[in-house]
This record gives C-alpha cells, structure tokens and sequence, in this order.
C-alpha cells in the first residue's frame, strides 16, 4: 500500500493555510513535512497534531492507495 496525502494538500488550501504555517503550528519539522510532500510514511503523531491543528479526521489529511503489481505496471506504460 501506498500512502497520499492529496487530501491533506487541498483541504490546506481550503484553509487558506501554507506548509510553514501548518509547520508552526504543529510543530513539526521541514524534514517531516517533505516527507508528507513525497508521501512517504510519518508517525501517527505527526497525523495528530495536523488533525488537532486542522480540526478533522485523519481520513480527511491521508489514505491508502493500492500499489500495481510489476505485470500492471508493464500494461498502463504500454509494455
């Protein structure tokens, strides 16, 4: 499974809130919010205290995608 955090990018701009202030006022570090930019896993701590910054779920910040298998990989890049 593969992580998103598409929802957490839109519900900030939805919020009118920037990556350096969602930073502030979570405070989280840089290096963890790259992270989150690349969709790389963070603790379920980091989540929280979005959530708690944010006032929602964290079904409202991230979710799962499933990864293809190596043969549907091959098959969407026309191999």
């Amino acid at each position: 499974m593969a992580l998103s955090y598409k929802k957490l990018w839109k519900l900030m701009i939805d919020k009118e809130m920037n990556k350096g202030e969602l930073c502030q006022k979570t405070g989280i570090s840089a290096g963890t919010m790259a992270k989150m930019s690349k969709d790389e896993p963070v603790t379920l701590k980091v989540l929280e205290k979005v959530c708690a910054v944010l006032n929602c779920d964290i079904g409202d910040i991230v979710e799962t995608i499933p990864e293809q298998n190596e043969e549907e990989r091959a098959e969407n890049n026309g191999n």
